[in-house]
């Protein structure tokens, strides 16, 4: 199950970043599952990871590698999330990277990891070291295609997002792909994501415009509520286009809006195509006192499952709602403000049902594959948006029989 039809855009190649695809047999013999990305040298490079303080082994080394100096590689395996394997887990990451470093000509520590899918197996570390040759043979900058398929594991399509922008006469642009169904509430980013531009970018503003985009993006969706222990997004900045963003450059601004469409376009794909879903739901709050609030009263209503299991059935029951925005944790809410709209159909006012309100018109929402809930809670000028789906039976199904 998914939302919206299955269609992968027209990837635009990034000059200077090359992807190759390959299968190790990891879970699935003859599933592509080993993707290898190559950064061109003089690139920079920045990335946000998950919070969960039981992150895993490859997301360790990844950070601790990035912060030693620019990658030239990243290397990304399905089929096992090499998390809560303790010391062994951290052994068979860092054996990966000297593998893919002595075949590359690189340095262990331009090597950066990723891994998902299960949680607390250990990492055939044997069989992805095997397959690297295969993968480097594979590199092109006509890869994002299959790279899109090859970091899958529960989704049901690849997701990519790519655009092109004429800055100053130049064109740059800007690519990415990245993938997640379930254990979505990302607190930093999304399950993995990667994108990747031909601008030049000093280190330190690549690493402030991602994790700016991403709290815009990745950080505003939820499937249920879990944050992962592999969440990962990094962006390459190749700088062959020959332009150069800076603050003050003339093309910034229209340069970080793009950057951020692309974050936005992949973080919904990854709602649209959440486990079992089916509806795409987007929970608008406005009103508030400050943007903690309404990020507050957003995911509580986007991960009430009394909520959700209410869109899945398609049943404007909105009581459900209004319960969820009450028990947000807003101090001194005054319900008689709260106004809310289940799409055009005004739901809530006063306090209590709106006068104009009929079922009919609840129902005729409620029926669409995509649906719109905006609560006013009439205390300030913050906003915030947060995307989500509906609970299914397939939810259960596929999460109960993950391992099976």
């Amino acid at each position: 199950m998914a939302v919206g039809k299955p269609t992968f855009p027209t990837m635009y190649p990034v000059p200077g970043f090359k992807l190759g695809t390959t299968s190790a047999g990891i879970k699935t013999p003859g599933r592509k599952d080993l993707v290898v990305m190559e950064i061109a040298p003089g690139s920079t490079v920045a990335g946000v990871f998950t919070k969960n303080a039981f992150c895993a082994a490859p997301v360790q080394i990844a950070k601790a590698h990035l912060a030693q100096t620019a990658p030239r590689y990243l290397v990304t395996n399905t089929g096992n999330a090499n998390a809560g394997t303790g010391e062994q887990g951290m052994a068979d990451a860092n054996a990966i990277c000297q593998a893919l470093a002595d075949a590359a000509g690189v340095s262990q520590a331009e090597v950066l990891p990723f891994s998902t899918g299960v949680i607390g197996e250990p990492l055939p570390a044997g069989k992805i070291i095997a397959v690297l040759p295969q993968a480097l043979a594979a590199l092109t900058e006509q890869g994002w295609a299959d790279a899109g398929e090859g970091i899958l594991t529960t989704d049901t399509r690849p997701k990519g997002a790519s655009c092109q922008l004429d800055i100053e006469g130049k064109t740059v642009t800007i690519t990415g792909i990245s993938k997640g169904s379930g254990m979505i509430k990302p607190n930093m980013a999304t399950m993995l994501g990667y994108i990747a531009t031909d601008a030049q970018i000093d280190q330190p503003l690549l690493q402030q415009l991602v994790t700016e985009c991403c709290d815009s993006s990745f950080n505003r969706i939820t499937v249920d509520g879990d944050t992962s222990t592999n969440d990962s997004v990094i962006v390459a900045a190749t700088g062959q286009s020959g332009v150069s963003i800076g603050e003050k450059s003339a093309g910034y601004n229209t340069f970080v809006a793009a950057l951020r469409q692309v974050a936005v376009e992949l973080a919904q794909a990854i709602v649209r195509d959440g486990e079992g879903a089916s509806k795409f739901v987007t929970v608008a709050v406005t009103g508030a006192a400050s943007q903690q609030e309404a990020l507050d009263v957003a995911f509580t209503v986007a991960e009430s499952p009394l909520v959700k299991t209410a869109l899945f059935a398609s049943d404007p029951n909105w009581g459900r709602i209004l319960a969820a925005v009450g028990r947000a944790g807003v101090e001194g809410m005054d319900v008689d403000k709260v106004v809310v709209h289940l799409g055009d159909v005004l739901l809530t006012e006063n306090g209590g049902r709106a006068s104009g309100y009929s079922e009919e018109a609840g129902q005729a929402v409620m029926d669409r594959e995509e649906i719109d809930i905006h609560i006013n809670l009439g205390r300030g000028d913050c906003s915030e948006t947060v995307w989500t789906t509906d609970l299914s039976h397939e939810y259960v199904r596929i999460n109960a029989e993950y391992r099976t």
